[in-house]
């Protein structure tokens, strides 16, 4: 049987933490892995977010096209598109579009539809394109997912170690992934 899977992009193919050089830099910060316990960086920064968009418009390509891919994502995403459907769905906004598929080709990840949502509520486009599961580490998006009936394999993160609901398993790698999505078939 042949899936859709969508794929968030930041955070679950990218290490989740690869931009903090820059927020550090940026900011005049020191912060580290185990400082980001919630997605809203504005929060852990004391910051408003006009400030952190600001940053994003100035970084955002140069963060995008050195991001950190996380261990086997490309092992996995190529053994999964063999027989399934990758539907790559991320938020960043579409001016973004050049560099981030640049970046999955570069890393050799396989070539598929990407959805430049330029928001984080991803459930429109989830349903549009039928995914039978979504990979994500925002636990928000991971909730409204799972509320519209789609199985979320969530990635562990230190900003995403909230209570599951049903249809959300949390994971802890690209190999979690790969045994979730094919032990369900």
């Amino acid at each position: 049987m042949k899936l859709n899977i969508g794929v968030d992009i930041d955070g679950t193919i990218t290490d989740p933490y690869y931009w903090l050089k820059y927020i550090n830099m940026y900011f005049k910060t020191e912060l580290k892995p185990e400082h980001i316990v919630k997605f809203n960086i504005c929060e852990i920064l004391n910051i408003e977010e006009q400030d952190y968009l600001e940053f994003y418009d100035m970084h955002g390509e140069e963060m995008h096209s050195d991001n950190i891919i996380r261990d086997n994502a490309k092992e996995v995403l190529n053994k999964l598109h063999e027989d399934h459907n990758i539907y790559y769905i991320t938020a960043r906004p579409e001016k973004f579009k050049k560099v981030t598929e640049e970046w999955l080709y570069s890393n050799e990840l396989p070539k598929a539809p990407v959805h430049m949502m330029g928001h984080h509520n991803k459930v429109e486009k989830a349903r549009e394109l039928n995914c039978d599961f979504f990979v994500e580490d925002r636990y928000r998006n991971s909730v409204f997912l799972a509320k519209e009936g789609i199985k979320v394999l969530m990635l562990d993160t230190n900003y995403n170690r909230y209570p599951l609901i049903s249809n959300m398993e949390r994971v802890y790698n690209w190999n979690d992934i790969y045994n979730h999505i094919v032990v369900k078939i």
